[in-house]
């Protein structure tokens, strides 16, 4: 199922975990609708502007979920967020144009390490309701711990 242009279902519910495991990932209609906004109003902007780019987790069933480790309140679980990056981009850079272009809910850099451009991945999320908060954060791993700071820090 076509979701936008360049975005399809199957990209973003493939998970090698659920794979591996013989887990179900497969969204309600509700989530359906939740990832056509989501590809609508970020993944595909951020391929026009700079290319193909490779969702690394989109959709995730609550089993899928909780066997990668996610949050009980994953924007995964609804369909509202992906995780991505753009190989010929530093994901820093891409993150930063999400955020002065575009309308999102959370956007968090995640693991990005300076001078490594293709480090760590973006991950965005968009809710329908438009109670988008434009939460911006980095996701940096201290000590063996992930810690989330306010900003885009690189």
């Amino acid at each position: 199922m076509r979701l936008s242009q360049n975005f399809w279902l199957n990209e973003l519910t493939k998970s090698s975990t659920a794979d591996r495991m013989g887990i179900a990932n497969e969204p309600g209609l509700e989530e359906i609708v939740n990832l056509t906004i989501l590809t609508h109003h970020v993944l595909q902007p951020v391929r026009e502007k700079f290319g193909v780019i490779a969702v690394n987790s989109g959709y995730r069933s609550p089993d899928l979920n909780s066997k990668v480790g996610g949050s009980k309140t994953s924007q995964h679980c609804f369909g509202q967020a992906a995780d991505f990056e753009q190989m010929g981009t530093p994901n820093a850079e891409v993150a930063t144009w999400i955020s002065n272009e575009l309308d999102f809910d959370q956007l968090i850099l995640e693991f990005y390490t300076k001078g490594k451009p293709n480090s760590g991945w973006v991950h965005c999320s968009f809710k329908k309701d438009g109670s988008n908060r434009q939460k911006i954060t980095t996701a940096l791993r201290i000590k063996g711990k992930t810690l989330y700071k306010e900003g885009l820090l690189f």
